[in-house]
């Protein structure tokens, strides 16, 4: 079956013809067909109804129309004319419209050096086939003839009723999607070719590689990589196919959950009358959400913000006083928030759309205030969670049901079980360390999902390093040195953390930085937890709670000898440990001046890792 973006059950079908012949591409396509119904393509936003893409035929550009034969009063080469309750409707011929379609993304294509011939008489065109064509659902081939409608449509380049039925042999299907191809030769497009494709028809797919996160890209903010960057099939299809209603999606850490609300939350801003909230726990986190969606096209429509802050904003925006007591102000005003909301003195049905990241730490109450504002008629909401990274509570699972705080996404779950963050040496190293609190049972409700053991995407590369030192002063020496190193080699200073557990462990930390003249941003300062990111390219100091949902091509994990933390439970410093590790892209380094249960465990994790 081939694969459909949005997924053939999400599509928004506007005719009975695009439904049967999006069922015929599905069963009748080899798994290595991907196609797309309705969806943007290039720079123009050009919309044809199907776009097909095969990695040894090429590119197919496909216009649908349900037109009955007795309907056309008139067919030429620039227009159709359609009798529609006694009118006569002008439209475009649907070939000439395809073929436009079709040049545009070929010639689109064509700029990219990676896509060329490179060599023959052909050196430099694309290196693959491209065509376009019209289905005609409700005209036979006889009728067709019969009308002479061949003057207008190019034969060859019709699909007609009879050629499309379910009894159609796949063979003969696909052998007249083929015929649309009038220059034909060998191709075979590799993996990342095919993503230099998506890359350059379909901007939004885009991942943000030079800020080192998630994030999409407009086209004149991304200049033309030799390495691309793209969402993965899964991922572009899930994006695509988050229809209305109450959806969560359950992913390892490292497998594009962020992403895919970045995604979403464009496009749903983009179609919104009323703003679109996305909410998270920790500063550090809505710092770098700001930062991505503030380059989508509708971000004014966005507002980013961590859960403490939007109760405070409430009831600042609808002049609530915030209830008295010994609790500390953070706790009040969350539960005069949540009071407020059921009172009524704070407007229900507010935003269009609500998504939540890293939704492990949120509590049960905070959805008392979530749900009710969300606007009803749209009721978009998008909850993103983890529970193998839920590090703020003494618990090992998210600890209620999502039905139970309102959120009605039986039936709307989806599980990501594959890490593309980490190479395969850091994401087993991790595993073997943290494997204690991977506890996957099937016994679990479906919206009390198990937490996952990730899998890897197969990429590799160093394995993490644990470095003994006599003493902090020269941990934090040798961590300073190995970041100047990297950045002298050309690697950005955003690129680059240190992820701390304690406060008191960055003072060595930051004068070894400012001693070699690194610029760095350290959330020891609380304020600086929302600045994190900004124009001059800094390496980020931030503590391992605060890391959660970012990430770093290389990371510096220091004083690994004071974990666990006699003070906090253990299971939860492992958790916490699991988390910052799995910040690192490309390269991992923990350091340590004294010996303790984590140093051994991490020692006998890489041990581990290494015999594989």
């Amino acid at each position: 079956m081939a694969l459909f973006f949005p997924a053939r059950s999400a599509c928004v079908f506007d005719t009975n013809g695009e439904r049967r012949f999006a069922e015929r591409l599905d069963k009748k396509l080899g798994n290595d067909y991907l196609c797309w119904f309705n969806v943007p393509v290039g720079p123009k936003a050009l919309q044809p109804d199907f776009m097909v893409l095969h990695p040894g035929r090429g590119l197919l550009i496909l216009e649908v129309k349900d037109w009955h034969i007795d309907t056309i009063d008139s067919l030429d080469l620039g227009q159709v004319k359609l009798k529609v309750n006694g009118d006569l409707v002008t439209d475009k011929n649907p070939l000439t419209q395809a073929r436009i379609y079709a040049l545009e993304a070929a010639v689109l294509l064509e700029k990219d050096r990676l896509l060329q011939q490179t060599a023959g008489q052909y050196k430099g065109k694309l290196i693959m086939p491209y065509g376009w064509g019209v289905v005609l659902s409700n005209i036979t081939r006889k009728m067709f003839d019969e009308q002479q409608l061949g003057r207008a449509l190019d034969a060859d380049r019709v699909i007609c009723q009879d050629e499309m039925l379910e009894s159609t042999s796949p063979e003969m299907f696909q052998q007249r999607l083929w015929n649309m191809f009038h220059q034909v030769f060998p191709c075979q497009l590799r993996p990342e070719q095919v993503d230099r494709v998506r890359y350059h028809l379909h901007p939004e797919v885009r991942i943000n590689t030079e800020s080192g996160q998630f994030g999409l890209l407009s086209e004149e903010q991304a200049p033309l990589p030799s390495l691309v960057k793209v969402m993965d099939l899964q991922q572009e299809q899930l994006a695509r196919s988050l229809g209305r209603g109450h959806r969560v999606i359950h992913g390892v850490a490292g497998s594009g959950k962020t992403m895919i609300l970045g995604y979403r939350s464009q496009y749903l801003a983009a179609l919104a009358t009323k703003p679109v909230l996305v909410l998270c726990y920790n500063k550090s986190l809505a710092s770098r959400l700001q930062q991505v969606i503030q380059h989508g096209q509708a971000t004014d429509k966005v507002e980013v913000v961590h859960f403490h802050g939007w109760c405070k904003k409430l009831l600042e925006r609808h002049q609530v006083k915030i209830a008295e007591g010994s609790a500390p102000a953070y706790q009040r005003q969350v539960s005069s928030t949540i009071d407020a909301v059921a009172a009524g003195k704070i407007d229900h049905h507010q935003y269009a759309a609500i998504l939540i990241d890293e939704a492990h730490d949120f509590e049960a109450d905070w959805f008392k205030v979530v749900v009710p504002l969300l606007d009803p008629e749209s009721d978009s909401l998008l909850v993103l969670y983890d529970d193998a990274q839920s590090i703020y509570k003494n618990k090992k699972t998210l600890g209620f049901t999502f039905s139970s705080v309102g959120i009605q996404a039986r039936g709307r779950t989806t599980v990501l079980r594959t890490n593309y963050r980490n190479t395969l040496e850091i994401l087993m190293v991790a595993k073997h360390f943290a494997r204690s609190i991977f506890t996957e049972t099937a016994e679990q409700q479906e919206d009390l999902i198990p937490t996952l053991s990730p899998d890897s995407a197969g990429r590799r590369g160093d394995m993490p390093e644990l470095q003994c030192f006599a003493t902090a002063e020269a941990e934090a020496n040798y961590i300073a040195e190995r970041i100047a190193q990297q950045i002298q080699q050309g690697v950005c200073a955003d690129k680059i953390a240190i992820l701390y557990r304690h406060n008191l462990q960055t003072k060595n930390l930051e004068k070894a930085l400012a001693g070699l003249g690194i610029a760095f941003v350290s959330t020891s300062k609380e304020s600086n937890k929302m600045q994190l990111y900004s124009d001059v390219p800094s390496v980020k100091v931030v503590s391992m709670a605060s890391s959660k949902g970012l990430e770093f091509d290389s990371v510096f994990i220091p004083h690994l000898n004071q974990m666990p933390n006699k003070k906090s439970n253990l299971e939860n410093e492992a958790r916490l440990l699991y988390v910052a590790m799995t910040r690192a892209i490309e390269t991992l380094v923990l350091t340590y001046h004294g010996s303790s249960e984590f140093t051994e465990q991490v020692q006998q994790a890489i041990a581990l890792a290494e015999k594989y």
